[in-house]
């Protein structure tokens, strides 16, 4: 990917989490309910998101959105890693790893988007294995 970073976004770190997080459901071109109920649960119990309220972190999501449709996902998800705290990579892979299975299917171009994220994050294929393998087991049934 040679995304010049002048397309490059300013994000947070809590812009970047949850970027990652929409940019995982994004992948297909869908927003179920069930994708955009655990991105929400999933930033209510986040200490990262303490400071905003259900209305600002509403807000953000929408601004997010319009960013991943209007400069595409790969650039959002470049911008986001680049922001993304290093304690926090393994959690935004969990995170959108649960999101992309909530529906309890892989779909391929997921596969690719999970792929690229983990290494992207510079997770080792071991851990984002060991991460796969328990949401697939969470998400089951």
């Amino acid at each position: 990917m040679s995304t010049s970073m002048t397309n490059a976004i300013e994000l947070t770190p809590a812009e970047a989490f949850a970027a990652i997080a929409l940019t995982a459901v994004a992948a297909d071109g869908v927003i179920t309910d069930s994708e955009s109920q655990i991105i929400k649960s999933t930033l209510k119990r986040m200490n990262l998101f303490n400071d905003y309220t259900a209305e600002t972190k509403t807000e953000m999501m929408q601004r997010l959105l319009e960013q991943i449709q209007e400069k595409g996902y790969e650039v959002v998800m470049q911008s986001a890693i680049a922001k993304l705290p290093a304690n926090l990579k393994d959690t935004a892979f969990a995170v959108a790893t649960d999101i992309i299975l909530s529906d309890g299917d892989l779909a391929d171009e997921e596969e690719e988007l999970l792929n690229a994220l983990y290494n992207a994050l510079g997770i080792s294929e071991e851990m984002a294995t060991k991460i796969i393998d328990v949401m697939l087991i969470k998400n089951k049934g």
